[in-house]
């Protein structure tokens, strides 16, 4: 006798748990973190505020009005034009100086630090460890405990009261030569430099046409920070330099300002409201080198947060 089939009994389907739904969350804010921001940015543009609203006063209005606004009559181009024809236009001189200064030290430390990092990373000589701790010994001395000695060495070579006085010292930039060092290390793959080397190109060529090339960001950053610290550099062409006309901005500002603390009559009346707008002026070229060479950091960023 055939037998029926027991009925198929449904398969009960395991109820599963309701998950509670991750919401997806955005940035965490901070409010501590947001003051504290806050705090630091006002504390770097206070002082550039300052500056900008104390350029349209004259030197009576700098101590008779407040200080964080304008006055009744601003008279920011009438500075602009006392500052550029005070003592026959030697104000044009200092900045010219500056730029010269500047930018002479700026390349040719950048290049310089290139040249060392990259021996220092790719090469393997005898004392090179010992070599580039001194290296890194020097960034710790500052600048300043090292100017009378310089002095003393260029006094006996003869190079003082001369631009070279300013700019020689300029391009020894240890911390220069220990960031391209380490930037160089990820920077410059060593299958790239087999290559060329197989390819019958010399040491020179490389470094030139290939390495200079992957050191770009690197090579920005010190010639930036080299350019800033020229610009602004005081003691060293302080002690260097007799001749005006050789003067830096740092320098020419500060002899009008002993000129507004003496006191006098006439267009020397005036010479605090001019050392005010001419520190203004003086901060513009390096704005202006900020905003046009930031792009080879950010384009440096990106090469690097690009898996290859």
């Amino acid at each position: 006798m055939q037998g029926t089939p027991p009925p198929a009994t449904p398969t009960a389907k395991p109820a599963r748990a309701a998950l509670p739904r991750r919401r997806r969350s955005g940035p965490r804010r901070s409010t501590p973190l947001t003051i504290a921001m806050l705090a630091a940015l006002a504390y770097f543009l206070l002082p550039l505020f300052w500056l900008v609203i104390a350029s349209t006063k004259s030197t009576q209005d700098l101590f008779n009005t407040f200080g964080l606004w304008f006055s009744h009559a601003p008279q920011l181009l009438t500075n602009v034009k006392d500052t550029f024809t005070q003592d026959d236009g030697v104000f044009v001189r200092w900045l010219i100086n500056t730029v010269v200064y500047a930018g002479v030290s700026a390349v040719g430390a950048s290049l310089l630090a290139a040249a060392g990092g990259y021996g220092f990373s790719k090469f393997r000589f005898r004392g090179d460890r010992f070599a580039f701790n001194l290296v890194v010994g020097a960034v710790m001395v500052p600048a300043t405990a090292l100017a009378i000695p310089t002095y003393l060495l260029f006094a006996k070579a003869g190079l003082v009261n001369t631009p070279w006085a300013i700019i020689l010292p300029s391009l020894v930039n240890p911390f220069g030569l220990y960031l391209m060092r380490v930037y160089a290390e990820d920077a410059v793959p060593e299958s790239i430099l087999e290559a060329a080397r197989i390819d019958g190109a010399g040491e020179l060529r490389i470094f030139f046409r290939i390495v200079l090339r992957l050191l770009g960001p690197g090579l920005v950053t010190v010639l930036l920070f080299t350019l800033v610290a020229t610009w602004n550099n005081y003691f060293l062409p302080l002690i260097m330099l007799n001749d005006p006309n050789l003067y830096p901005i740092t320098v020419g500002l500060s002899s009008w300002a002993a000129q507004a603390q003496n006191g006098g009559s006439g267009a020397s009346s005036d010479m605090l409201a001019l050392v005010v707008t001419g520190s203004l002026i003086s901060i513009i070229p390096l704005v202006v080198a900020f905003l046009m060479l930031q792009r080879y950091w950010q384009s440096g960023l990106a090469s690097g947060g690009v898996k290859q």
